[in-house]
């Protein structure tokens, strides 16, 4: 299955899908419990690792991703809400290792539906500005999320 990119640069927003020949709450668990995300979120070599997360609405997820040479890079999402099963809203940016905020919040909407082969997941995602769209795509994150979808295929 094929992860579908579609950017829309003038409103500042990115579109995902993605199919997996798995239960819907299954892939659910997947994208809400660190132990499963640990597994495979992030492009390969790197690796995912979580401080904490709290999945709930006012909850948030600080990891850090680890490069092949052992330098972290930290992230932090807050989940604003959710709805089980169907589909989550939350805040992303860079941060430290302590969770202080270090780059402009990215909003992000991930949904879930049944499909006749397993699950459809839709992400969208919206920028606080042209630049840092601009910034994430130079950085790759077009490749390393596709990457990161083919780990989870792998694992569900």
């Amino acid at each position: 299955m094929e992860t579908i990119f579609e950017k829309d640069v003038a409103n500042k927003k990115v579109n995902v899908t993605r199919e997996f020949a798995a239960s819907l709450e299954k892939t659910w668990q997947a994208w809400t419990d660190h132990k499963i995300l640990d597994q495979w979120w992030g492009p390969k070599p790197c690796k995912a690792e979580t401080k904490t997360m709290d999945f709930k609405e006012g909850g948030h997820w600080l990891y850090s991703m680890i490069l092949p040479t052992g330098e972290r890079h930290w992230s932090r999402t807050d989940y604003t809400k959710i709805v089980a099963v169907k589909y989550y809203t939350a805040q992303t940016s860079f941060c430290d290792e302590n969770g202080i905020t270090k780059s402009e919040y990215s909003e992000w909407k991930v949904e879930f539906s049944t499909t006749a082969a397993g699950t459809k997941v839709e992400v969208h995602i919206t920028y606080a500005s042209e630049k840092t769209m601009q910034m994430m795509i130079e950085m790759g994150f077009q490749q390393g999320f596709t990457m990161a979808m083919d780990n989870l295929d792998g694992l569900l």
